[in-house]
């Protein structure tokens, strides 16, 4: 759901004009035309691909100034059909793109907004060309570069491709202890979908998510019912321990993430001709690069502060980071776009 507060605070003026700029996870448009969805949806795809954001209509470019949006343009925000453009979105895209719509009032004056939040599969890929002038092309990967919408660049699209195999091995291990120390061949399934494998010898293991939802019945107070399955289990049902999933622990971190925040800034400001610190710290700051994972790792100084961390997902006030290779390569091919 979109939060009013949230979007109130992204159009928080100084003086005449908007105190946020665009960034990372944020897109100001000044009117909302049907016409121009094709640049709209290139957003929704490189947000997606990214951290997700938003994209707020009723700011004026140069300078940014909360207009609103005119009666014209609020009343065609007003008839978007979310069946339609969800549609849209999967004809276009190989993955679906999850996304809300909202008008937020302010000061009078209205502005709409979409929120897109991140894709549960990266990357997303357009599948055919879309707009007048082909904005969208098939078999391009949108990304969100600060404030900038483009091309994905090598490095961000290896680290997806990364991630997503990660987490595919990371399944496969977590299924392989649940099976247990017995083996497959001592172990049959029931999964979610219904499925029973058909080895019935051994350890009997259900589903995490499946569990929650079974009701076992008292022998002899069972009614059938027509068309309804089930599964009769001769014995006992014992719970067992959880298996604990092994967590992957960093041996040497220095090694992964080499460079301090001022180290990274004067490699940057090496390599980016007529660039200074502060625009390598805005950049920074901007990207949220701090709290990203693909660029960054906290430093803690001690056990306390990482355990206070994992409780509260809050880092402690000061607490510095280190950065990566990918970091540096980053900053490096934004500030010199």
């Amino acid at each position: 759901m979109i939060d009013a507060k949230e979007i109130i605070t992204l159009l928080k003026v100084k003086g005449k004009y908007l105190y946020h700029r665009e960034g990372q996870t944020l897109e100001f448009k000044e009117q909302f035309n049907l016409a121009g969805l094709a640049d709209y949806f290139k957003d929704f795809a490189a947000f997606a691909n990214n951290r997700g954001g938003y994209l707020v209509f009723g700011v004026t470019d140069s300078p940014r100034v909360a207009a609103g949006l005119s009666a014209k343009s609020l009343e065609a925000f007003n008839k978007i059909d979310p069946e339609k453009i969800s549609g849209y979105l999967l004809e276009i895209f190989s993955s679906s793109i999850s996304w809300e719509q909202s008008v937020v009032p302010m000061s009078g004056k209205h502005f709409g907004v979409f929120k897109i939040e991140v894709a549960a599969t990266k990357p997303i890929i357009a599948k055919k060309d879309e707009g007048r002038d082909q904005t969208i092309r098939n078999g391009e990967i949108y990304y969100r570069y600060g404030g900038r919408t483009q091309k994905i660049l090598s490095a961000e699209l290896e680290n997806i491709i990364s991630k997503r195999i990660e987490r595919t091995n990371r399944d496969w291990i977590n299924l392989v202890k649940e099976i247990g120390p017995g083996g497959p061949k001592e172990a049959f399934i029931l999964k979610s979908d219904k499925q029973v494998s058909s080895n019935s010898r051994g350890t009997f293991v259900i589903d995490g998510d499946l569990v929650n939802k079974l009701k076992f019945v008292k022998e002899g107070h069972f009614t059938e019912k027509k068309g309804a399955t089930s599964l009769k289990l001769v014995g006992d049902v014992v719970p067992v321990d959880t298996v604990e999933v092994e967590k992957v622990v960093k041996q040497n971190l220095l090694k992964e993430y080499p460079y301090s925040a001022t180290e990274l800034a004067r490699e940057v400001v090496k390599r980016v001709g007529g660039v200074g610190i502060n625009a390598v710290w805005a950049a920074i700051s901007e990207n949220n690069m701090k709290n990203n994972t693909d660029y960054s790792a906290f430093n803690f100084r001690n056990r306390k502060q990482q355990e206070t961390f994992e409780k509260t997902a809050k880092a402690p006030s000061g607490l510095p980071s280190l950065y990566n290779g990918a970091a540096l390569e980053f900053l490096v091919k934004l500030l010199s776009l």
